[in-house]
């Protein structure tokens, strides 16, 4: 596994105002020998990344309880804190770009510490933004003058594409069309316990490139993590044989669309992929619409997020109740407390939420 070492950082008020750090941090990081901490992105990262570590070295998680990793900006201290660790577990995806930004100013000014990301070599696996190409489908149905609009446009706007093509000269096509493929995916990756265990194996094999004496912990407890996100498949496939119905509604951001791909049921999200995502009028009146024609009566939403919506929608359909489940990207302070992890998150809510809402009791 190669661990991403880049030469320079990126544009963005983020990247910025990490790199105006990277002066004072070089003062923080230091030779370190061995591996006995680290940082990981978000809740399901760090979770794993404990799982794999074991007693070698303490994960830290640095969103606060409640909160969702993407969508989330880290106060300025953060960055002296991971570059004192050993390594930093993260998701190169646009949608976490703090944590891209805080990765590139690790790899081109801290060797001692690691940026490893979780989705390297999955990239190809990874799905499309599904849910906003149904949004702009069903936009494109009611919006002739738009598209009219945007003909024209293009007829009229021979001086800016020659701009822009001059504009292209000058920069890396390459890079380009990756930032570009790279914003058109959907970044949660981590809900599908069958790519969930190849994340868990990368993550194993960059701890071992640092902690090499460890490397056979590290795949030992790999390899036992691994085992609990089957059973996950396992239970999921099961849902899916035990299901009267076929569609779900989730009145939050789309979270669930690899669940979606992989188990073939479902899945009517009101918003896009962004936590703060507002859905238009017409979207909800859909969402009624389609509520009613099929007779649903569970509305699902993100534990993380408000219950509003779901409530309107139970309010002013036929459904009778909301219920919430978890992507696993969050936590609270009590589950903490009580050792809830991110395969607990799926066994005692997300799982029997998604049974509930197919018929699957």
């Amino acid at each position: 596994m190669n661990l991403t070492r880049r030469n320079a950082l990126t544009s963005g008020a983020g990247t910025l105002a990490l790199g105006s750090l990277a002066g004072c941090l070089s003062d923080g990081g230091g030779d370190q020998t061995g591996f006995d901490s680290g940082y990981a992105a978000f809740f399901a990262l760090a979770d794993w990344s404990q799982a794999i570590a074991g007693e070698e070295a303490d994960i830290e998680n640095p969103v606060e309880y409640g909160q969702l990793g993407h969508g989330w900006e880290p106060d300025g201290d953060l960055p002296r804190e991971v570059a004192s660790t050993s390594a930093f577990v993260y998701l190169d995806t646009p949608e976490f770009s703090w944590a891209q930004d805080l990765a590139e100013t690790l790899d081109s000014d801290y060797e001692n510490v690691a940026a490893i990301d979780a989705l390297n070599g999955l990239k190809s696996q990874m799905l499309e933004r599904g849910h906003d190409h149904e949004h702009n489908e069903t936009e494109g149905e009611h919006s002739e003058d738009d598209e009219v609009h945007n003909e024209t446009e293009g007829e009229h706007h021979d001086d800016e594409q020659e701009h822009n093509e001059t504009e292209d000269e000058h920069h890396d096509d390459e890079h380009n069309d990756e930032a570009e493929s790279a914003s058109q995916l959907d970044p949660h990756v981590w809900v599908d316990p069958v790519l969930a265990q190849e994340m868990v194996d990368t993550i194993a094999a960059g701890f071992a490139e640092i902690d090499p004496e460890n490397s056979e912990t590290f795949e030992a407890n790999a390899a036992d993590y691994t085992e609990r996100l089957a059973a996950l498949d396992a239970a999921y496939q099961q849902l899916v044989e035990d299901a009267d119905g076929s569609t779900v509604v989730l009145a939050s951001h789309s979270s669930f669309a690899y669940v979606e791909d992989r188990y073939d049921f479902d899945i009517h999200t009101v918003a896009g992929i962004s936590p703060d995502a507002t859905p238009s009028p017409s979207e909800i009146a859909g969402t009624l619409d389609l509520v009613d024609d099929n007779g649903i009566d569970v509305i699902l939403y993100d534990r993380f997020e408000s219950d509003r919506l779901a409530t309107t929608i139970v309010d002013n359909t036929t459904a009778s109740e909301a219920v919430p489940i978890t992507a696993g990207a969050g936590t609270t302070s009590e589950w903490a407390k009580e050792g809830v992890g991110f395969i607990e998150q799926m066994q005692e809510v997300t799982i029997p939420a998604f049974r509930r809402a197919l018929g699957a009791e």
